[in-house]
């Protein structure tokens, strides 16, 4: 029986209109933007799938569709020898949909840039 992050998760990836394949994987991340109510925050969350041109997240927070929010993902500590980064540059990404889940929201992201 599949849940019902499972189901959004599924509807989200089957959607038609995609340019670049999703995969299911859940990449912790700090989210940071602006709430519904105005109220600025940051999170620690994770994705439930992404792709080279968006992501499906979860957060507590209540987003609103078309505005932007900021990601970046946490790096493991670096080594001494000082080549990789603390954490990756920002990706800013723009609200397409929502779904609510008991107290937690999922939703659909576009990066403003693609991954590279």
């Amino acid at each position: 029986m599949s849940t019902k992050t499972e189901l959004v998760s599924q509807r989200v990836e089957s959607t038609p209109s995609r340019r670049s394949p999703r995969i299911r994987l859940q990449i912790p991340l700090f989210l940071r933007g602006v709430d519904a109510k105005g109220v600025e925050f940051i999170e620690l969350t994770k994705t439930l799938n992404i792709s080279a041109t968006g992501a499906c997240i979860t957060s507590s927070h209540l987003l609103r569709i078309e505005q932007t929010v900021q990601m970046t993902i946490p790096a493991p500590s670096p080594p001494s020898s000082g080549l990789v980064p603390a954490e990756t540059p920002p990706i800013l990404a723009k609200v397409l949909r929502q779904d609510t889940l008991g107290e937690v929201h999922v939703f659909g992201l576009q990066f403003l840039r693609p991954l590279e």
